[in-house]
């Protein structure tokens, strides 16, 4: 999962200046500088940034495209809110990708990779007693994009950065409820199925890995309503 990042200070470059607030916007969103809901007043943002309104409202059509944002009626421009069927969706075409990543992984991935990836774990876990370090998302996140590099398959990178921010969204949600030790004990058994290359217990360990932290958002979310894809048989 990942960690709550500071907002960087956006750089302005004249060329792609929308594709520049877009990322900015979305940093915004999963540092919590902006929430779920959450109004985005054109105006107001092209003021504080120093750019005109137009590239402002390329920016937001742009993330509205996406997904990211709803245009409310009377309201404007608004974070979306997910709601159980967003994050059933999300969580579980991470579970097929990453599946599919670690199965590959298996296979494709080098002595020395994995041994890297093992050592970056290592380091992960003797963070866990650093009270500087207030979360191990970060770390969690590096390995599951590790996780994907190793599969060599390009069409399923270009397929899971496509919804990446989605991930990194719901993650953040989630991340807030998470503990350094959960982060820690839920990551070995990726590593362990990396070393085995197992394919198919790799596959069905990442699957139930992911099964299990959709399964958690289900329980510690606010929501009342409960999806009917709630059901491990679908995922495993």
């Amino acid at each position: 999962m990942d960690q709550q990042l500071q907002t960087q200070p956006l750089i302005i470059q004249k060329q792609n200046i929308s594709e520049e607030l877009v990322k900015y916007i979305k940093q915004q969103i999963i540092a919590g500088d902006l929430n779920p809901g959450d109004r985005i007043v054109e105006t107001k943002l092209a003021r504080e940034l120093g750019v005109s309104q137009t590239p402002v409202r390329e920016a937001i059509r742009h993330l509205h495209g996406e997904g990211v944002i709803t245009i409310v009626p009377n309201k404007g421009p608004m974070v979306r809110t997910l709601d159980m069927k967003d994050v059933f969706e999300i969580y579980s075409v991470r579970s097929m990708l990453e599946g599919l990543a670690i199965r590959l992984a298996t296979q494709n991935a080098t002595d020395a990779q994995i041994a890297e990836l093992e050592s970056f774990y290592e380091q992960m876990k003797r963070k866990l007693h650093d009270d500087s370090v207030p979360s191990l998302l970060h770390d969690s996140s590096h390995i599951h994009k590790t996780i994907i590099e190793m599969a060599d398959h390009s069409r399923l990178l270009n397929m899971y950065q496509s919804i990446s921010f989605q991930i990194s969204l719901v993650n953040r949600l989630l991340g807030a409820k998470s503990t350094k030790q959960k982060e820690v004990d839920q990551h070995l058994e990726l590593i362990e199925a990396l070393k085995k290359r197992n394919p198919d217990e790799a596959e069905h360990t990442m699957r139930k890995h992911i099964f299990r932290s959709y399964r958690d958002f289900v329980q510690l979310s606010e929501k009342k309503e409960q999806p009917v894809e709630f059901d491990e048989k679908l995922w495993l």
